[in-house]
């Protein structure tokens, strides 16, 4: 049963909450982003595979945070399930920057970027769960549902895009991080062409 007073108010704190560990995270990310000792553009080229991947993580945790946004301005009323699948969102959200700095610091090799990949699947696979949650404490109207509709199947394909990319890795590191980068594609307008197509798939049956 819902907690009485946990209203839109209620759905207001836990993104109020959530926007600020969203924060918290972009931080960490860029303090691996450690200044040289030398002062000569040379000494910045070694570091390219840690801002390479500070730029992907960085461009990933924003579109979690816009589509996050959206979604929560669907929820009219809070749930036990919607606020633990938030935090469990926050939780695989953090370990976003010991992937990235892996990442970078071991210059995209195969155990790196599949370690990277593991951890966009896994904020993948809780949004997914927080998406079920706040469908189940929106209103219900043709625009909601068709939006609802569209996003749990681009969630799924999310995540079996995700998945695929960790043994693509070791084929190639690009070309699990060129799944990453479809991803990206996928979810960086919270509404797009692509949604209107995830729209008119038939659901599995």
């Amino acid at each position: 049963m819902d907690e009485p007073g946990e209203g839109r108010g209620g759905a207001g704190r836990v993104e109020a909450f959530s926007d600020g560990v969203i924060a918290i995270i972009v931080t960490i990310m860029v303090l691996e982003l450690k200044v040289p000792e030398h002062g000569d553009w040379r000494a910045l080229l070694p570091l390219w595979p840690i801002f390479l991947a500070y730029v992907l993580s960085y461009a990933y945790v924003a579109i979690y945070w816009v589509n996050h946004h959206r979604l929560f301005s669907h929820a009219v009323r809070v749930s036990n399930t919607l606020i633990w699948s938030n935090m469990a969102l926050l939780f695989t959200l953090s370990l976003i920057p010991f992937s990235t700095a892996y990442l970078g610091t071991h210059h995209f090799s195969t155990e790196a970027a599949q370690l990277y990949l593991a951890s966009m699947a896994l904020p993948s696979i809780c949004y997914a769960w927080l998406h079920a949650a706040i469908r189940s404490v929106s209103k219900h109207d043709g625009r909601t549902d068709a939006y609802h509709v569209a996003t749990s199947r681009k969630g799924y394909a999310a995540i079996a895009v995700y998945i695929a990319g960790i043994p693509l890795s070791a084929v190639s590191p690009w070309l699990g991080i060129a799944c990453a980068a479809l991803v990206a594609l996928f979810w960086i307008k919270p509404w797009s062409r692509l949604d209107s197509l995830f729209l008119r798939c038939e659901a599995p049956g």
